[in-house]
């Protein structure tokens, strides 16, 4: 005696050994034995063998036409051996039963399982939703296939054109392309990226880069919404002085400026002149919710993607010519450069000049200063101020600081030229000891005011940002909060309405348990460590630019820890290949080849030692701006 049964999942036949009431001994087709549940049993038949009754069925269930079938099986529930006999218009053999149930079993779309051989044929919406999803997933399979052809044979199929970017740095892994994608790497052993430049599909290496960028953090794009840009308010006490402001001829974010009105015993009253767009951006608003989601405008040497829009900018900048709202500090400054007394406040400030690099620093520089020479626009005032900056610097305990060095970039029509510039001179210590005033100063104000704020601190090495004041002490200041760019940065803008709601008595926009402030923090601190990162990648994708452009083969280089150096003349740091073991400091000549703009990275081999005291021949650009990528970059103290 035989039997057909269900075990795991599929339809078996075999020959039954002992037959007990609620379990059989049975022996399958393939000469397996085991026990089987009375229940999972289907049919019992004599004859032929089931081997035979498989082979016959599945034939014969390959002939069935499930559509037919379906019609015949009705809108009831039933048997399969019911339905086979009214399939063939006779009692079904072991055969014609077998074929049946293996025709019910593996069509789920057409016939739902309801019981131990018992089904029920689908409803008819759902079986042509079913089939439409069959011939769709053919469809799709077989268009994967072609793509898998295209991309191995090193082309790239007409539907990638649009979603390259996004298939390299942030694929939908459900979509088709993925998919295909997928497919045509392990058949290439090559990764997505590099498959697909394979196919060309990445002309511009800048672009990959620029696009991973704004796929990360960008994901709406680069543009601005169209938001009006406020008015300030016009009732601002007018002030008593001209202002000026020092930045980059590039710069159109100026958001400080410099007033000084000199007294008769020596001393002066010093105004630092913040641009104050917190005067029209209400908390709350569509633009400060623009604001909090970019947070910071990204500087990188061929691009600045503005934290605000441009019109609004245009509004609150302190542009030359005309009167601008202002979050002014005054100091009143003795003649040995003590600040004796500091009075906050917001106002209208009529600005004389944008001093601009290129044009002041052949001018107003170490060897310029005290000496006779030609006149220009307000050398008394810069001199002054370039003494008590000075006397700021030594206040802090941080005149005998060694200078390090920075890098200018200059990226113009894909040229690139890379200046290497010392910091410290007149016009780096002039802004930067008065911003760092300002920012300690109105840290102390917020503290002593009892108003919330967000305070920079280092301590142990770690710079943090947190909602309570604490010492920095890389810059020697009893607390440091970011005031003085609020075009660039958010927190600046936050720290801004803080500033006025306490300068005017007025109840401030935030508390110290205020939800917007810790997300502010924590926002912030992960959106400018990742905008930061972003420009010192292309700052080295730009360096390996700038390799290129010039045809090097071999450069000059300073040992700096294992087997890493630096490149003269280049903020690159590599791994070198085939040297001795190095000690931080020796000098070598190594050989550059293998550029990979993708990865942003370079082969650098030993070739020798060099001289001690070797110089890197580069000459700094002396028309060059003070800050890497973007001179109007605020500081990162």
């Amino acid at each position: 005696m035989y039997v057909l049964y269900e075990e795991d999942g599929d339809i078996k036949a075999g020959s039954i050994l002992a037959d007990n009431d609620s379990s059989l001994q049975i022996e399958s087709q393939h000469g397996k034995r085991g026990k089987l549940k009375a229940n999972h049993v289907l049919l019992r038949f004599a004859a032929p063998t089931p081997a035979e009754v498989m082979e016959r069925a599945r034939a014969l269930k390959d002939e069935l036409d499930l559509d037919f079938l379906w019609e015949v099986a009705g809108g009831e529930e039933f048997g399969f051996e019911a339905l086979a006999a009214d399939y063939h218009g006779h009692a079904a053999t072991p055969v014609e039963a077998g074929a049946i149930v293996l025709a019910l079993h593996n069509a789920p779309i057409y016939f739902q399982k309801k019981g131990k051989g018992r089904y029920k044929a689908a409803a008819a919406d759902i079986l042509a939703a079913a089939k439409a999803g069959l011939e769709r997933r053919a469809r799709e399979a077989a268009l994967r296939a072609e793509w898998v052809e295209t991309l191995v044979a090193g082309r790239l199929p007409g539907p990638f054109h649009g979603h390259v970017f996004e298939l390299a740095h942030k694929p939908d892994k459900n979509s088709l392309e993925f998919r295909a994608l997928n497919d045509a790497c392990a058949a290439t052993s090559l990764s997505p990226v590099r498959l697909l430049d394979k196919c060309g599909a990445i002309p511009s290496s800048h672009e990959f880069h620029r696009q991973a960028f704004r796929l990360a953090l960008f994901p709406k794009g680069f543009g601005f919404p169209d938001l009006a840009a406020p008015l300030p308010p016009p009732d601002l006490p007018a002030g008593d002085t001209p202002a000026f402001s020092i930045d980059d001829a590039a710069t159109t974010e100026i958001d400080d400026a410099f007033s000084v009105i000199f007294r008769s015993d020596g001393g002066a009253r010093v105004g630092i002149h913040i641009a104050a767009p917190a005067l029209g951006i209400p908390p709350g608003s569509d633009l400060d919710r623009l604001a909090a989601s970019r947070l910071s405008t990204v500087y990188s040497p061929a691009e600045k993607i503005t934290m605000l829009p441009e019109d609004l900018i245009a509004r609150y900048t302190l542009a030359e010519n005309r009167d601008c709202p202002a979050l002014s500090m005054y100091l009143e400054v003795g003649p040995d450069y003590r600040v004796e007394h500091m009075t906050t406040l917001a106002d209208r400030i009529s600005i004389a000049a944008n001093l601009r690099h290129e044009a002041l620093e052949p001018l107003f520089n170490e060897n310029s200063i005290g000496q006779p020479g030609p006149d220009y626009p307000f050398r008394r005032e810069l001199e002054w101020l370039f003494e008590f900056a000075k006397a700021l610097e030594i206040g802090r305990g941080k005149a005998e600081q060694a200078q390090r060095h920075d890098y200018v970039f200059r990226v113009r029509d894909e040229r690139v030229d890379i200046f290497p510039r010392p910091r410290g001179n007149p016009i780096d210590k002039l802004v930067s000891e008065l911003m760092i005033l300002a920012n300690s100063r109105w840290g102390e104000f917020l503290a002593e005011k009892n108003v919330a704020g967000v305070y920079r601190s280092q301590g142990g090495g770690k710079v943090r940002m947190s909602l309570t004041p604490a010492p920095h002490e890389g810059l020697g200041v009893s607390c440091y909060a970011w005031s003085t760019s609020p075009l660039r940065r958010y927190v600046d803008l936050v720290n801004q309405r803080q500033i006025l709601a306490a300068a005017a008595g007025e109840m401030p926009a935030h508390t110290v348990s205020d939800p917007v402030l810790f997300a502010a923090v924590r926002d912030f601190e992960l959106a400018y460590d990742a905008y930061n990162d972003y420009q010192r990648r292309m700052e080295r994708y730009w360096c390996l630019r700038w390799i290129q452009q010039e045809k090097l083969e071999e450069l000059d280089a300073t040992a700096w820890r294992e087997n890493l150096i630096r490149l003269d003349g280049l903020p690159f740091v590599a791994r070198v290949t085939g040297a001795p073991t190095l000690n931080p400091g020796e000098r070598i000549r190594v050989a550059l080849s293998d550029i990979d703009l993708l990865d942003i990275d370079l082969t650098c081999r030993y070739l020798a030692h060099l001289p001690v005291h070797s110089p890197d021949l580069r000459k700094a650009d002396p028309t060059a701006s003070d800050a890497v990528s973007d001179p109007g970059a605020p500081p990162t103290a």
